[in-house]
């Protein structure tokens, strides 16, 4: 599949919310419901939780499992010839912005294509922030893609974007250790802002940041992501209700749902999601020991919630010995979890 030219052609500031405005939720039906034949989106990508697992498997294995290689954007089928834009030969701003895009590894090289040639700022200043989205640099890539959606493009600016950049890829992280490769659309341009702004330490800019999307499964969990993390669980259990596991996106979500319901002492219903989980054999097994390590965990809480100091003395040994089996894995997954679970993002 492969994104249609609406989605491909250069952006406009109408769907940035004002920083610190949370988006209402302005869909008649569920955020993971799309119900478009074409999206932009590609295979998902759960990312082990120990950086350099591989190490020593291969460069490319490494490559991907560890910190982000700094290059040029990627580009389904590879980069595009310059040929006619509209049927005419191009100009003087589409051979410099072309070789930028497609030839450079700096952003810098852009920043200055916009000043040059303001006609073609916006388009410059979008593709400089999404390269350095692509190398890990948030702060950099915040800047740019917001100054990039308050520039107005020209008509050359928009026709070139709609021929030649329907191809190109971000790899954009939608939730911690899940990323999702789009094309370069409205939805790769804001889901890479968000993520900018939420490792910025603006989630409440990063959640206004996808109002006005459409609905996809990619949105779906970073918005719930990012309710949980502020904590709105009862939004992300009602945005979340009758989801199944299709896929390993949708698999992802329910563990978000699962541990909202947590918080909330729903214990049954987030049992009932994160079987939901492990029901389908071929989900990622990444998110599949997540939810046996969160099942542990709410087995634990049901247990402090319902146990007093009697009731526990008055259990047989052997179900003590089984609730403390489970309470030290649970303790030694998060002592894991502290020291190795975040070391990609050193």
């Amino acid at each position: 599949m492969s994104a249609g030219p609406p989605e491909s052609a250069p952006l406009s500031p109408k769907n940035l919310p004002p920083k610190n405005q949370t988006p209402p939720n302005q869909y008649p039906y569920r955020l993971y419901h799309d119900t478009r034949d074409l999206t932009p989106f590609r295979k998902v990508v759960v990312r082990t939780p120990v950086r350099g697992v591989a190490e020593g498997v291969g460069g490319l294995v490494s490559g991907l499992l560890a910190a982000r290689i700094r290059g040029t954007l990627a580009v389904e089928g590879g980069a595009p010839r310059l040929g006619k834009v509209a049927g005419r030969m191009p100009g003087k701003a589409a051979k410099a912005v072309h070789g930028a895009i497609f030839g450079s590894t700096d952003p810098d090289r852009l920043i200055t294509l916009a000043r040059s040639f303001p006609g073609w700022a916006g388009l410059c200043y979008l593709m400089a922030g999404l390269l350095a989205y692509s190398h890990g640099g948030h702060l950099r890539a915040s800047e740019l893609l917001q100054r990039g959606l308050s520039v107005r493009n020209d008509d050359d600016a928009n026709r070139y974007a709609a021929d030649y950049l329907p191809g190109v890829v971000i790899r954009v992280e939608v939730a911690e250790r899940i990323e999702v490769p789009v094309l370069f659309s409205e939805e790769a341009v804001f889901l890479a802002l968000s993520h900018s702004l939420r490792e910025t330490g603006q989630a409440e800019a990063a959640l206004a940041a996808l109002a006005g999307l459409p609905p996809s499964l990619p949105l779906a969990l970073a918005r719930c992501s990012l309710a949980a993390a502020l904590g709105r669980d009862a939004d992300v259990v009602a945005d979340t209700e009758g989801l199944l596991n299709a896929d390993d996106l949708s698999a992802a979500l329910l563990l978000v749902r699962a541990r909202s319901l947590r918080k909330l002492g729903d214990y049954g219903p987030a049992r009932a999601a994160l079987q939901e989980v492990l029901r389908r054999r071929k989900t990622s097994l990444s998110l599949r020991n997540d939810a046996r390590t969160d099942r542990a965990l709410l087995l634990l809480d049901a247990g402090r919630k319902t146990l007093n100091p009697r009731e526990w003395q008055r259990r047989k040994p052997a179900e003590l010995e089984t609730v403390k089996a489970i309470r030290k894995d649970a303790e030694m997954h998060e002592l894991w979890d502290r020291e190795y679970g975040r070391a990609e993002d050193g």
